[in-house]
């Protein structure tokens, strides 16, 4: 029975500007996406009929699987029955700003692309990865990125970080949808992002340059992730910044010894942390 493996990568924005609302509702953005060893796992296993499990409760509950969507998609787009037993081992949170969905509904259409030898393109691939959502096409082809409009427009570029990443995250949802209908845009930001994305990691800069237009709209709602933030500099990190639409906060460290005792602080207070080590083995495929 054919079985295939994927991992899953979540993602964090270094930066993220919100520059006008589009006639269609949406809204044009500037960010850079940046992959993380941090991975769900799905495999796919051919069956007589569908099915979704996980190893995480919350993603069981879900009525509407966004698996379920891209699977949709590629059925209507190619006109074959999909039949497979998908497994989600779950270790990105969900409504957390890491893109856990949505990397998973990539992942899906690659891999069905893949079981069924549909040979999808990738500007078809991109196609449908937009109609489920618009960072969903980034996590096609996951390496450091600037995306722009919805975020489906990427363009990789030569950043990388040389430095431990923390991962903190208290264990809150945030809807996009909420983060997105209740933002103030303010003037345009455009090309802020431009000189990191060159892979310039100077840390004074970044705190003057690189900023998340949702930061003061989520710490208002919810002041334990603006909490976080500020725990991380007290603790040693060099740079802070929210991801996404919340609710995780990363802090880049200069040095192992110091993310290390921050992991262990926050472990402490029973939230969710994950060191993005630049030293530790592991691939993305």
């Amino acid at each position: 029975m054919e079985t295939l493996i994927k991992k899953s990568p979540a993602k964090i924005n270094l930066g993220l500007y919100v520059l006008d609302k589009r006639s269609d509702e949406f809204h044009n953005i500037q960010t850079i996406f940046y992959p993380l060893l941090l991975s769900d796992e799905l495999t796919f296993e051919r069956s007589d009929r569908l099915e979704l499990s996980s190893n995480s409760e919350q993603v069981n509950r879900l009525k509407s699987n966004i698996i379920q969507k891209a699977i949709k998609l590629v059925e209507e787009k190619t006109g074959k029955n999909i039949a497979l037993k998908i497994f989600i081992d779950k270790k990105i949170p969900l409504g957390a700003g890491l893109g856990g969905g949505s990397s998973n509904a990539a992942t899906t259409l690659k891999a069905l692309n893949e079981l069924y030898h549909l040979k999808l393109n990738y500007e078809i691939l991109a196609e449908l990865a937009l109609k489920i959502g618009s960072d969903v096409p980034y996590f096609l082809n996951p390496t450091p990125a600037i995306g722009e409009s919805r975020g489906e427009k990427v363009k990789p570029v030569s950043l990388e970080i040389n430095y431990p990443i923390l991962i903190v995250n208290p264990g809150l949802m945030i809807s996009t949808k909420w983060a997105f209908d209740n933002i103030s845009i303010r003037k345009s930001k455009k090309n802020r992002l431009e000189q990191l994305a060159k892979g310039n990691i100077e840390f004074d800069k970044m705190k003057r340059n690189v900023k998340n237009d949702f930061e003061s709209l989520v710490f208002s709602k919810y002041p334990v992730i603006s909490e976080i933030k500020k725990e991380l500099y007290n603790i040693g990190a060099e740079f802070a910044l929210m991801t996404g639409t919340g609710s995780t906060v990363f802090g880049i460290f200069s040095n192992l010894q110091r993310a290390y005792l921050a992991e262990d602080y926050f472990k402490q207070k029973k939230y969710f942390t994950y060191l993005n080590n630049p030293f530790q083995l592991g691939s993305i495929t």
